[in-house]
């Protein structure tokens, strides 16, 4: 009975949150929150994240394998990412307190939902927070590429969409349990991170490239075709993390703009730039390293994208409850039928990081 009454607590917080943000943003001319269509534009729909997808659309089974010391207590170690804490012999381990004085504890170590990322058409359009557009312009409308267009001379093939980044540690959020040092980034509710909208790198390309200088030395056909083992790797669930700049299946990480030059589907498109999206935060500090033995204690800063701690799953518009997946794993494994023509083509992510912590008594 107290558990089911802080989780209700939680969920009415977050829905305070989203109907305080809808009373405080302004609305565009000719469009409203209910998800009408505006003129020229698509609509702007409400992902129902405060709905029972709060509990049915979650993959609860992907947050097994638990490791608990040594012993893994459920699910299958295949799962268990490369460069994960190894920890002594007997799986124990030691952290210190802001007085400096040590607490002895186990490794403990599992799977958890940690972020949301929505990719959308419309400027300032928030589907995870209810449908309510942010008073943003339509000068970065976004563009999706036809399939069916062959005419070059107009379009060059490029996808562009915005994306918002949220925290959503769900775990938390639903005073599920959680070990005290197993909260890299230190937040506890549902919280916007980023916004895209605001952010000129993600609209030009030579902009982005002066965040990260190290695309030189891979702006060539032999920096792509290094890509073809990740590709491998990611599809059966072991993507390299030492090919950085590769986002497997799905394409290259750089630049970490938002212009994707693809004839692909729309799931292949929004998952490489929720990729970007995340190594770009990863470059700026907005992201932490959760995974190995040297973050037991806490998170590190990493300036490079760890792959193998995330894996992805599409909480929106039909959710991906029974698995979810590595990042550049092929979209025949998952995202087949995960779209709805119209009211359904602005994907939400939820991503996944694994955690490796130090479960002490304090």
């Amino acid at each position: 009975m107290i558990v089911a009454k802080k989780f209700l607590c939680g969920v009415l917080s977050a829905c305070c949150l989203a109907f305080s943000c809808a009373a405080s943003a302004q609305v565009d001319t000719g469009a409203s929150t209910s998800g009408e269509t505006s003129p020229g534009g698509p609509g702007c729909y409400d992902a129902e994240v405060f709905s029972s997808k709060l509990i049915s659309g979650v993959c609860w089974d992907c947050v097994f394998p638990i490791v608990v010391s040594k012993v893994v207590i459920a699910g299958d170690k295949d799962r268990i990412p490369a460069g994960s804490a190894s920890s002594t012999l007997i799986g124990a381990c030691m952290c210190y307190d802001d007085l400096g004085l040590p607490s002895f504890g186990v490794r403990t170590s599992l799977w958890q939902p940690a972020r949301l990322v929505e990719l959308q058409r419309q400027s300032g359009c928030s589907g995870v927070l209810g449908g309510l557009r942010f008073p943003f312009n339509r000068l970065y409308q976004g563009t999706e590429q036809k399939l069916s267009q062959q005419d070059q001379s107009k379009n060059d093939g490029k996808t562009y969409r915005h994306y918002h980044f949220y925290s959503f540690p769900l775990m938390t959020m639903m005073d599920m349990w959680v070990p005290g040092y197993c909260n890299p980034g230190g937040y506890m509710d549902l919280d916007i991170m980023y916004l895209s909208e605001i952010d000129p790198t993600w609209n030009n390309d030579e902009i982005a490239f002066f965040t990260h200088p190290e695309a030189a030395l891979i702006a060539s056909p032999l920096g792509a075709i290094a890509c073809i083992p990740d590709a491998f790797g990611a599809n059966i669930g072991k993507p390299i993390k030492e090919l950085y700049w590769c986002a497997g299946s799905w394409g290259v990480l750089f630049p970490t703009s938002g212009n994707v030059l693809s004839r692909e589907n729309i799931m292949m498109t929004t998952s490489l730039m929720s990729a970007r999206a995340l190594y770009a935060l990863h470059r700026r500090g907005l992201e932490w390293r959760s995974i190995g033995d040297d973050v037991m204690c806490g998170g590190e800063m990493s300036p490079y994208l760890p792959k193998n701690q995330y894996r992805f799953q599409v909480f929106h518009p039909v959710s991906e409850t029974d698995d979810n997946h590595v990042m550049g794993e092929m979209l025949y494994t998952w995202a087949l039928g995960r779209t709805i023509p119209a009211v359904g083509e602005d994907p939400v992510f939820l991503i996944w990081r694994w955690i490796d912590c130090c479960n002490t008594s304090s």
